[in-house]
């Protein structure tokens, strides 16, 4: 039995998921996206992750902590110069897996892209972007009552227009009438009129 075993061995020995892992983890530091299956990417998730939290304190005992991890001196060097830089201030997560549609054409796993968060430029820009126009709920009601406020005083200061232009709308509004083949509104229009 397996109770309480969490870890996914993904049908190879240590050395090899080891080495997979480690392998699919410097791509990851390097490319910033890979793709890979649903499975793979979630173990590698909770391989790498712990590995961008070292690196954002850069010292030497980090760096080779690390390194004995991942055995690639470029994705070393990429991981604490520029990706620690931009992870510095994010508490956890630095991770995303988006699950695609489609399936592997061999055995139809799930595949899915991973990639770190803080690389993906368009959802940056959409998230700049929603931020700046984003409100509170309280806000907006309170926007909301504001408007009703004036809508009421102007209502009270304008009410004879208001009914003129209620009487009009009433005079203009008649039972929709169905068109006959062929025949247009303006057609229908005339005949009503005369």
């Amino acid at each position: 039995m397996r109770h309480g075993k969490k870890i996914n061995h993904l049908g190879r020995t240590a050395s090899h998921r080891n080495a997979m892992l480690s392998n699919m983890a410097s791509s990851l530091i390097v490319h910033k996206r890979i793709s890979t299956t649903v499975a793979k990417a979630k173990a590698l998730r909770k391989f790498v992750e712990p590995l961008l939290t070292k690196a954002k304190s850069d010292t030497t005992h980090s760096r080779r902590t690390v390194f004995a991890t991942l055995q690639n001196k470029e994705s070393i060097k990429e991981l604490f110069d520029s990706v620690a830089g931009k992870i510095a201030d994010r508490p956890g997560g630095y991770t995303r897996i988006i699950k695609m549609s489609d399936t592997r054409l061999g055995d139809n796993a799930d595949m899915c892209i991973i990639e770190l968060v803080d690389y993906n430029d368009t959802m940056l820009e959409a998230k700049a972007a929603g931020e700046a126009k984003t409100t509170t709920r309280r806000s907006r009601s309170k926007k909301k009552a504001d408007t009703t406020d004036t809508a009421a005083t102007a209502a009270t200061t304008a009410a004879p227009a208001a009914v003129v232009s209620e009487e009009a709308a009433a005079a203009t509004d008649a039972p929709t009438e169905t068109l006959k083949e062929g025949e247009t509104r303006d057609e229908k229009n005339e005949e009503a009129a005369s």
